[in-house]
């Protein structure tokens, strides 16, 4: 037997020491623990979090002190309710565990962004997360001393909740300001060693009046210039989603928003990091899976940032800084989305509806593109004179497959004819595709504009951002559309197989449209009422050609 070189043996000693390292890596290994919010971890890793109780979620592993510091305790004797208010909201504050009881955002919106039952069962907004479940549970229910101790403070205002068991020590400082941005500060120590912290968003987040809210809101962050937003299903820690998931910062900002509102959380200082999971609220007759979120800090420091709870109007969204504007999706579109939102603005300026403000948007669009229309149906007109001399073409090329190659010859005729007398084939559908960006920047548009939420038409109508509830304005939609395709003129050589999906197309849009909201379907019913006033001008002021026209013209 001949024997193995030293190569040889150097190579299958590597390949076996691979094997070897890998089956301990597999088997043998002990597992580490989970990723915890207080420990530190590399840029843009998603690790899992250690979870907590029925209220808690994950939090940060508290470090041994190295040595104990004595620190007096602090303790309200009794729970008491601060309300800070100022033009655009009411925000009730306990001082049982410093959090949020209410967040009442003033007109025009008029409603309250926290759910109480939701919060009651799966805890409060600006609860703390801490990596020890009984000291985060001790935290979030402790009596908070508070300063000032008035009951009433009107913003501009700045209220400090201190809590101390003469080991933990937690301060909280929240500053308001007349609009919807405030600053939170909080520090949270163990016998004098400082402990990471993160500040919660738990219970329900955002409007209540939307069918299926807690599908609706989802749990967003921006780092590297990518803006991230995952709803419910997509949150937490895959397998189990109760078990918050750490997406370590820095991140530029991060939070929790619905269709039209958002809790926005930007540094001040500090590097944010997020925590995501969803939690079961139990109702009476349902169970709903909501997003919770948390942001905070990996390291043992105070954590600092400044939010923003409010609307997603994009005034005040450019306002912060950084700007979050782009919470306002509106898509590939947006360059066309974002200009049709301020001219509506504009118009709602002086015709205080914005259903009419679409009907006459509508009209100055169309009549803008009344042009194309007439170049379109003078196109068309050609087809149909033209119409007799291509189906001889086709009839010479009939018994031929579609493989055969002198079927190509006839498409060469056929193309012959059209440049002769400079006719686009396609040029019917010229209108549709012009309209088309349009048709989708107003469905982005109406989407996410916070300033057609509750806005009413007339009638039925009494939100443009939803869909119809009687299915009125989409039915139209598709009566109109259908009798527009009878109205335009076709080539009498189309594909028959064309002509049927033409004619189907109209009731494939209604289908498609019902959910879509009344404001995109006003939109486009009014457009096809406009549509149809101008094809009956242009059939009217120039007929089709008679019968003896098309032979002359065969004949020539």
């Amino acid at each position: 037997m001949k024997e193995m070189s030293d190569q040889t043996r150097t190579l299958i000693a590597f390949a076996l020491a691979a094997v070897i390292i890998a089956v301990w890596l597999r088997f043998f290994m002990p597992t580490p623990p989970p990723q915890k919010p207080g420990q530190p971890s590399a840029p843009a890793q998603t690790v899992p979090a250690q979870p907590s109780g029925a209220a808690t979620g994950g939090a940060p592993i508290n470090p041994a002190p190295t040595k104990p510091v004595s620190i007096a305790a602090v303790q309200a004797s009794a729970e008491k309710i601060t309300v800070v208010e100022s033009e655009r909201f009411r925000i009730e504050l306990s001082n049982r565990g410093g959090v949020v009881k209410s967040w009442q955002l003033k007109k025009p919106y008029t409603l309250d962004l926290i759910n109480p039952d939701a919060a009651g069962q799966l805890g409060w907004p600006l609860s703390l997360l801490l990596a020890d479940a009984q000291r985060e549970m001790q935290a979030n229910s402790a009596l908070y001393a508070v300063t000032p101790a008035r009951d009433q403070l009107s913003a501009p205002a700045e209220i400090t909740f201190h809590w101390s068991d003469g080991h933990l020590d937690v301060t909280k400082k929240l500053s308001f300001s007349v609009g919807y941005g405030m600053a939170i500060e909080v520090s949270a120590t163990l016998d004098g060693q400082p402990l990471p912290v993160a500040v919660a968003w738990r219970g329900e987040f955002g409007d209540p009046s939307v069918a299926k809210a807690n599908e609706t809101v989802a749990v967003y962050y921006k780092q590297g210039g990518k803006l991230t937003q995952m709803q419910y299903k997509k949150l937490g820690v895959s397998g189990n989603q109760t078990q918050p998931l750490l997406r370590t910062g820095p991140m530029e900002f991060l939070g929790i928003e619905d269709q039209f509102f958002t809790a926005a959380f930007l540094p001040e200082g500090t590097d944010l990091s997020l925590w995501d999971w969803t939690r079961d609220y139990r109702r009476p007759a349902s169970t709903q899976t909501l997003a919770q979120m948390a942001v905070g800090t990996a390291a043992g420091a105070p954590l600092r940032l400044r939010a923003y709870v409010g609307p997603k109007e994009l005034a005040q969204l450019g306002k912060q800084q950084p700007s979050i504007e782009e919470l306002v999706n509106f898509g590939w579109f947006g360059v066309i989305a974002k200009p049709l939102l301020f001219v509506l603005q504009w118009m709602h300026k002086y015709i205080p509806n914005y259903g009419w403000a679409i009907v006459v948007f509508t009209l100055a669009l169309t009549m803008a593109l009344f042009p194309i229309r007439i170049w379109t149906f003078h196109s068309a007109r050609k087809m149909q004179v033209l119409a007799p001399e291509i189906k001889a073409i086709q009839d010479r090329y009939r018994k031929y497959s579609m493989k055969d190659p002198r079927k190509r010859k006839m498409n060469e005729e056929i193309m012959a004819v059209y440049q002769r007398e400079g006719v686009n084939p396609v040029g019917s559908c010229l209108p549709m595709l012009v309209q088309l960006p349009f048709l989708i920047a107003f469905y982005r548009m109406l989407a996410g504009a916070i300033e057609l939420r509750h806005a009413p038409w007339f009638g039925w109508i009494h939100d443009l951002s939803a869909k119809d509830p009687y299915y009125i304005l989409p039915i139209a939609m598709g009566i109109t559309s259908y009798l527009m395709t009878k109205m335009t003129p076709m080539p009498a050589t189309a594909d028959p197989a064309q002509a049927r999906m033409m004619m189907l197309m109209p009731l494939m849009m209604t289908v498609l449209f019902v959910n879509f909201s009344s404001g995109l379907n006003l939109y486009y019913f009014t457009s096809n009422l406009i549509g149809m006033v101008q094809q009956w001008y242009l059939n009217r002021s120039q007929p089709l050609p008679s019968r003896s026209k098309f032979k002359k013209k065969q004949n020539e």
